[in-house]
């Protein structure tokens, strides 16, 4: 039995009519009729009982339309999900990274390899002083960022892990000798400024504004990188308040970095344009979360 014909009979069984169901098939009635009747003399058996009035189903027909309607639906499954799989699985996704990002992502990344091997991956760097353009501006597909995102064009599509965060000061420093500040100590000593191209809220998240407090926090000179933030720092210039993974990926003689024991942790998340979602951004997304959720249970 052809995989149309039995598509025609589950509609017929579901229609109940011949016209409504050729309708449906956008084919003619007469495709229909040939197709039931061939199906009937291939099990030796009426599927229908018709008259001028109404079509109903044999019990031969019932017992065929309650077998073959689970498998039908199960090969039009199957068709839909490896089409979609294809439509995945190959193609080029750019990556956007801010800091030592791609260093944090090596798991996931390695799992989503395994999972789409056709896939391309390439990597932009992004810095902090201007995160979000090149998303904006279709430069790189989706974006590693600390959180929160509230911006209307942009989605958060995965939350990808949490650090503390940490002051980063001149071995020469006042503080320097501290086993840990506060976020109050920020309105003794200037910041970097990062500048106007970032959200308000989102330099805030990692840099604030206001102490707990509610001290101003003053700024200095202003930085594009986190290399300028370093020599600001080692100069005594500035102090910066920074991701755990400067400590990790910057430790540099003439540099410390202190615990801040009453800041939040920084989130980070996996960003896209809400108008623009590329199915390989999903499912890297999915990569990410599938990673953490491992490596939270221990068996990552």
């Amino acid at each position: 039995m052809e995989l149309r014909d039995i598509e025609i009979f589950l509609t017929v069984a579901r229609e109940l009519h011949f016209g409504r169901s050729a309708e449906r098939l956008h084919v003619s009635t007469a495709r229909v009729s040939q197709a039931i009747k061939k199906q009937e003399r291939l099990i030796g058996a009426r599927l229908f009982e018709r008259t001028s009035r109404q079509v109903r189903l044999t019990p031969v027909g019932e017992l065929l339309q309650r077998r073959l309607r689970p498998a039908y639906e199960g090969i039009q499954d199957a068709v839909t999900e490896a089409t979609a799989f294809a439509r995945v699985s190959v193609g080029t996704l750019t990556l956007g990274v801010m800091g030592a990002q791609t260093h944090e992502l090596v798991p996931a990344l390695n799992r989503f390899r395994a999972r789409y091997p056709s896939a391309e991956l390439r990597f932009r760097e992004v810095f902090f002083s201007d995160p979000f353009t090149a998303l904006r501006a279709g430069e790189v597909d989706v974006v590693t960022t600390w959180l929160p995102v509230r911006e209307p064009d942009l989605t958060v599509g995965a939350l990808l892990r949490e650090e503390p965060l940490r002051l980063m000061v001149s071995a020469h420093h006042p503080l320097a000798g501290r086993e840990s500040v506060s976020l109050e100590v920020l309105a003794e000593y200037p910041v970097p400024r990062v500048g106007n191209s970032v959200p308000a809220y989102w330099e805030a998240a990692v840099l604030p504004e206001r102490t707990p407090s509610g001290r101003p926090v003053p700024r200095g000179p202003e930085v594009t990188t986190f290399y300028e933030v370093l020599a600001l720092v080692a100069t005594g210039e500035a102090v910066c308040t920074v991701p755990d993974e400067g400590r990790r990926y910057h430790a540099l003689d003439g540099i410390v970095y202190l615990p801040v024991h009453d800041a939040p942790p920084v989130q980070w998340g996996l960003v896209w344009r809400t108008d623009r979602v590329p199915p390989l951004a999903r499912a890297l997304a999915g990569a990410a979360e599938e990673q953490r959720e491992a490596e939270a249970a221990g068996t990552a």
